[in-house]
């Protein structure tokens, strides 16, 4: 993918895993959360023998969401003061 469709995929991707775990952060966030969720998932895939990130389709869109989700979650994870 090229460098727009990159921006674009994750704007969405981090919109959307932003959207689902309740979190905001503009959409420069969301493009930085959407792109290293892509990485993060398709390393995580590829872990488990599957392909990663191939494109802009839905199966890659799905694997970009889980990685971003896990991204938001391990930063929240580390952000919260432990008790």
């Amino acid at each position: 993918m090229g460098i727009i469709l990159w921006i674009i995929f994750g704007a969405l991707v981090g919109w959307i895993a932003s959207a689902i775990m309740g979190s905001s952060g503009g959409i420069l966030l969301d493009i930085v959360i959407g792109i290293v969720g892509a990485i993060i998932g398709g390393w995580l895939m590829s872990f488990f023998g599957h392909t990663g990130v191939t494109g802009f389709n839905l199966y890659s869109f799905l694997v970009a969401i889980v990685g971003a989700i896990i991204l938001i979650t391990i930063v929240r994870a580390i952000r919260s003061p432990v008790s």
